[in-house]
């Protein structure tokens, strides 16, 4: 039976508005942080008195699933929550470099022996693992991949193993990447190079009290190219937030050795879990390095202003 030209139209649109009500209810929403420009990623990590507390997930954020250093599993994160992603950059065998935390393929991969004995190749063929030992889809990725999936979505955090500085400032400028990837830099001497090398470039630096303040200034390194990460404790010195502060710097505490620690172990309950991270916030600090980056940023939901000269970066 032929249709009625007139109806034709309305069913078009019928149809076309149901489709749209299953994307609507099936596709997840990412939480992805606004930071296009160099001169953006500056403003980001700037400290003002309305800032927005948000979470490091540290190693990317893994879960059951969904393992560490895994670019499917940086997704999963941003599906829940507002989250910069800490990594692990290394060299393979062939000078290639990819994500891992551990000089060895055995714990968190199909793999056995040290990755820089093994091409790119090699480790291409290996499957990742999540933390409960569980097989997955997921291949180990390379630093280039993963820096040109973070664009427009998140920002990568690279610690440093054993690829040196130069070297990681050379992938940041190949793709461009100086507003979706900041460096971790132990070394004084590392950070003033880093600098020296590209001032566009962003460092997470550890700042634990006001004596490690004074020998990152006198490197010469402007505070607006630092973030201060203070401890993975509590600090001895809980001023150190407010002179970081005061020179427009955010401050970082992990939560590893501590609430996710404890929580891991059963000692302290789900119920309590968001307070404990509240009450870093409270103490002064900024962002949570955190191993349960999704439940961290769950918890700083509440403190999110209701009006914030930083929420142009929270789409």
């Amino acid at each position: 039976m032929q249709l009625k030209d007139h109806f034709k139209p309305v069913i078009a649109m019928l149809v076309l508005a149901a489709a749209g009500i299953t994307a609507f209810h099936t596709a997840p929403k990412a939480h992805f942080i606004n930071v296009k420009e160099p001169k953006d990623i500056k403003a980001f990590f700037h400290y003002s008195a309305d800032r927005i507390p948000f979470v490091s997930s540290h190693r990317g954020g893994p879960a059951k699933g969904f393992p560490e250093n895994c670019i499917a599993t940086f997704e999963n994160t941003i599906q829940k929550t507002w989250s910069i992603l800490e990594c692990d950059p290394r060299y393979t065998k062939d000078s290639a470099v990819v994500l891992l935390h551990d000089p060895t393929l055995d714990r968190t991969s199909t793999g056995t022996g040290k990755l820089n004995e093994h091409t790119l190749q090699e480790v291409k063929q290996l499957k990742l693992k999540d933390r409960q030992g569980n097989v997955t889809p997921y291949s180990i990725p390379t630093l280039d991949e993963v820096l040109e999936w973070a664009k427009n979505k998140t920002i990568m955090v690279l610690d440093q193993k054993d690829i040196p500085v130069e070297i990681c400032v050379k992938k940041i400028q190949e793709h461009k990447a100086w507003a979706n990837a900041i460096m971790i830099v132990y070394k004084l001497e590392d950070v003033k190079r880093c600098y020296e090398l590209d001032n566009r470039i962003v460092m997470e630096v550890m700042v634990p009290d006001k004596d490690a303040a004074a020998k990152l200034e006198a490197t010469g390194v402007p505070w607006e190219n630092i973030v201060a990460f203070v401890t993975h404790m509590q600090p001895k010195d809980k001023d150190i937030y407010n002179y970081v502060h005061s020179k427009g710097a955010l401050c970082i505490i992990g939560s590893s050795r501590t609430i996710d620690k404890d929580f891991t172990s059963g000692n302290i309950s789900e119920a309590d879990l968001p307070g404990k991270y509240r009450s870093l916030v409270s103490d002064g600090a900024d962002i949570i390095e955190a191993d349960l980056g999704i439940e961290a940023g769950a918890a700083l939901q509440s403190l999110m202003p209701a009006k914030s000269s930083k929420r142009i970066f929270f789409k």
